[in-house]
């Protein structure tokens, strides 16, 4: 970006694209680093955190930054692979500066309304803008954007405004002025798994803030893709009442898994908290053994009655809240429709019921030749049955023939992973990247600035290896 380019507004950098030169993605943006200066100086734009393929994250010196538009970053090409590690005097924008409740010490810059100089006023930080200095590589914070009125205050009470840095105080406060809603905001379009890893990098207080202004639904999503002691954790600073909603929302196995984490007399209170039809499943699965068919089913697979039609089971399986292992297939049973149902008679795969005209009676396509699991099938052999036979997803059936849930090749993953599998980095390179520059600096982007402007030397001498040992700790 060239002197007199616009602006760049850090929420509009969450989850943006970086590129190599070639056009090889090397990562998404996560976040953006900065060094806070005394005296109402901008603060200097250290890097930004970009989390790479294998999920790990990684410092991304803005001094390799060439380009930021048209919502893509673009580098010079060279990346070091090590994990990023927040310094003492570095602050990350989004997961500590927004929604920062500051103060106004000055007239606004006129970019915002008139009347809006009221000295100490506090506002909420909604956002902030960084520029690149001109003839320089070097960027900074030049403005925040903030709402007056009273924190949780309806945002038609308080109007918007843009002033420059200087013109607001306390941001040298801790994460105690800091709420969660726009940090939330930000991260909206976020997949689960990826909003979950951004949680898993927050502190425990941020954390424990993000999940609370989360809905019950989104929680839940999160939650499933959370490692255990995350899980607990969240769930734990939960009132009992709204644990008992976010359980009621996921899907039955995950919430199991999730209960056979807590005390036994943890897991009743909820239990009995949740509604009488979704605590019966979870009870049910958490009768089974961990790491059998029944401890890794879940209890809601498609369920029709024989005389259902095509037509009936693609709109069952159109449900966008269904996972593709559950869509891939229907099971039929005669009544109950729900599980534990009554006799189970087969299943009908989604490319059947593609093929098939849709006035078709699923009774008349199922497929009867592949045994289902019983419930004490033990991890291997359920491993075995869906490499076999190419299935996503099994039925799981009791001796009396009655359909209890199926198993799926994502659950069946889970427990074929490490338990840390969710926090172990894939190591490799991202391209043809290498860990050190071309410059012979630090793999890192050299030494990052102190706080009082000085490079930090002897900081970056005690952290160790050189450039090409940190590659080959990466391959």
């Amino acid at each position: 970006m060239v002197a007199g380019a616009p602006r760049v507004f850090v929420s509009h950098l969450a989850g943006v694209a970086v590129f190599d030169p070639t056009g090889d993605q090397v990562g998404r943006v996560r976040d953006v680093v900065v060094m806070l200066r005394v005296g109402g100086r901008p603060p200097r734009v250290l890097g930004l955190v970009v989390e790479v393929v294998s999920r790990r994250r990684i410092f991304l010196p803005m001094t390799r930054v060439t380009g930021v538009e048209s919502g893509q970053v673009i580098t010079t090409g060279v990346v070091n692979m090590r994990r990023f590690e927040q310094r003492k005097t570095e602050t990350l924008v989004l997961g500590e500066l927004l929604d920062r409740r500051v103060r106004l010490v000055a007239e606004d810059s006129g970019e915002g309304p008139r009347g809006a100089e009221g000295s100490g006023e506090e506002v909420t930080v909604l956002d902030v803008s960084m520029v690149q200095l001109p003839a320089r590589r070097d960027w900074e914070i030049d403005k925040v954007f903030v709402r007056r009125g009273k924190k949780g205050a309806l945002r038609r009470r308080g109007g918007t405004l843009t002033v420059d840095w200087s013109a607001v105080s306390g941001f040298w406060l801790t994460e105690e002025g800091q709420g969660a809603e726009n940090l939330v905001a930000t991260f909206e379009q976020l997949r689960p798994a990826d909003l979950a890893n951004v949680m898993h990098h927050l502190s425990p207080k941020r954390r424990g803030e993000v999940a609370a202004a989360l809905d019950d639904d989104r929680l839940a999503d999160v939650l499933e893709e959370l490692p255990d002691d995350d899980q607990v954790e969240i769930l734990g600073k939960l009132q009992e009442e709204r644990a008992a909603d976010v359980l009621e929302a996921m899907d039955p196995d995950d919430a199991a898994d999730l209960l056979a984490e807590l005390p036994v007399a943890d897991q009743e209170r909820l239990l009995t908290l949740m509604r009488p039809q979704d605590a019966a499943g979870v009870r049910r699965l958490l009768s089974y053994e961990e790491r059998t068919a029944g401890g890794l089913m879940t209890t809601e697979p498609i369920v029709l009655r024989p005389d259902a039609t095509v037509a009936d089971a693609l709109a069952r399986i159109r449900n966008p809240d269904l996972s593709p292992a559950l869509a891939a297939q229907v099971y039929v049973c005669l009544p109950p429709d729900e599980t534990p149902t009554g006799k189970y008679l087969g299943l009908v795969h989604f490319q059947r019921l593609l093929r098939d005209p849709p006035f078709t009676l699923v009774g008349s396509i199922v497929d009867t030749d592949l045994q289902p699991l019983p419930p004490d099938t033990a991890l291997p052999s359920v491993t075995s049955f869906l490499a076999t036979y190419n299935m996503v997803s099994a039925p799981v059936v009791d001796d009396s023939g009655s359909l209890l849930g199926a198993v799926t090749v994502d659950d069946v993953l889970d427990h074929l992973l490490p338990e840390d599998w969710r926090e172990t980095d894939l190591h490799g390179a991202v391209g043809a990247h290498a860990a050190g520059g071309p410059d012979g600096d630090r793999a890192d982007g050299g030494p990052r600035e102190g706080p009082d402007g000085a490079e930090d030397a002897e900081d970056a001498d005690d952290e160790g290896r050189g450039p090409v040992e940190e590659a080959a700790d990466d391959r």
